[in-house]
């Protein structure tokens, strides 16, 4: 009997020193604590209630930014977003393109014809004229030229030449993207054009689009520079101003082509007005969560039914908490619980570790300050309450204390 009282005062001391057991913050390498993260907002103020409002997220933020233009793309190279919009706007042929072709009074030439590997119409008789980046005006005008040199016709005669179909594009995207990588856009796939649309006459896409071939690299980061988003083609730089795009503007989304590489330099900081959804924007968040919570025993109970959630872009910390069922319950089992976001720095690959008290966050006037946005591929988790966690822990220890006293 004697060796069971003990084993039961071994069990109580265990109980009462882990329920006052504190855990020591998380460590990061970044300097997370001085606000010198990638979001200030990772940074937890050391200030009182009383000074809630004393907000500084967005100005160490603004710090870090170099200026408009001045990123890894050089400054001054390639040619001004108002000459690259002109130079660049309309309709521009690529390789794979679908062409119909049309000489009056001449069905020798007439016909469907696609744009070669090498960028160049061939039509019979004629030697190769380049498509690859031009116009069909430019096109038009080079077969009626090609026409007259050869003797086939006296003077220049009517032609017409239409896109049938716009074929995919390959570009690679690069520079402060989520996902940087040589991405394929536009192009129809299966059934997705009906059939009168098949066989009308012209073609259009916005497929083949910048924004398009930003959305498909995960989309601009909070740090980019899209004031100057360099679009190589050949031997040739233009820099695009694309900060209208979101104030609803579009009028620097140009056509690429096969070839091409967009490169976005970076501001080297966090930005917050690019943190809501725009064209160039990613289309959302893809969060890790885990609320593993008594009284729930899984993820299926806590309303989680999958390993990934999507929240929309822009989405905050406290918002996920929310969305992750860790607030709310039994004030007096639930109310203090916290939670642990696990992000990583997009540029430079370090990973970062933050804790919050979620009642103190949801009550603090400064909650602002450190609540942070959420990145793609986040993963949010949350702990349970003092009183949860003090009974959980009983819980164990009785069912160890009854098998001890049963031996």
């Amino acid at each position: 009997m004697a060796k069971s009282f003990t084993t039961l005062s071994v069990i109580g001391a265990l109980l009462m020193s882990s329920a006052c057991a504190s855990f020591d913050p998380p460590d990061n390498i970044e300097p997370v604590a001085q606000g010198g993260g990638y979001q200030a907002q990772y940074r937890e103020p050391h200030v009182t209630r009383n000074n809630a409002d004393f907000l500084r997220s967005a100005e160490l933020n603004a710090q870090k930014c170099l200026p408009y233009g001045a990123g890894e793309g050089g400054e001054g190279a390639g040619k001004g977003s108002t000459l690259a919009a002109i130079s660049l706007r309309g309709e521009r042929l690529s390789r794979n393109d679908l062409l119909d072709v049309r000489v009056a009074d001449d069905d020798t030439f007439n016909g469907d014809y696609v744009i070669s590997r090498d960028g160049m119409l061939k039509l019979p008789f004629l030697q190769p004229i380049p498509a690859q980046g031009r116009s069909t005006d430019q096109v038009e005008a080079d077969i009626a030229n090609a026409l007259l040199a050869e003797d086939f016709y006296g003077t220049a005669p009517r032609i017409s030449v239409r896109a049938s179909d716009f074929a995919s594009v390959t570009v690679g995207v690069s520079g402060a993207v989520f996902e940087a990588h040589a991405v394929e856009i536009g192009g129809v796939r299966g059934d997705s054009v009906d059939g009168r649309r098949q066989d009308a006459m012209g073609a259009s896409t916005e497929g083949r689009n910048l924004s398009a071939a930003l959305r498909a690299a995960g989309g601009v980061r909070p740090d980019a520079d899209i004031s100057s988003v360099e679009v190589r083609r050949g031997s040739d730089v233009y820099r695009l101003d694309m900060r209208g795009v979101f104030e609803g503007e579009n009028n620097v989304d140009i056509m690429l082509l096969t070839g091409d590489e967009v490169f976005v330099p970076s501001r080297q900081c966090f930005q917050e007005d690019l943190m809501r959804p725009s064209p160039i924007s990613p289309p959302g968040v893809s969060l890790f969560l885990s609320n593993l919570t008594q009284p729930a025993q899984n993820n299926a109970a806590s309303a989680i039914g999958q390993t990934v959630r999507e929240v929309p872009y822009g989405t905050r910390y406290m918002q996920a908490v929310i969305d992750a069922n860790c607030v709310g319950g039994p004030r007096s089992t639930s109310a203090d619980r916290s939670s642990v976001l696990f992000s990583r720095n997009p540029t430079n690959g370090l990973s970062v570790v933050i804790e919050r008290d979620i009642e103190d966050l949801l009550r603090r006037a400064d909650r602002d300050d450190y609540d942070p946005y959420l990145l793609p591929g986040d993963a949010l988790a949350c702990y349970d309450s003092t009183i949860t966690n003090i009974a959980e822990i009983g819980r164990v220890f009785g069912i160890v204390g009854a098998v001890t006293l049963g031996l």
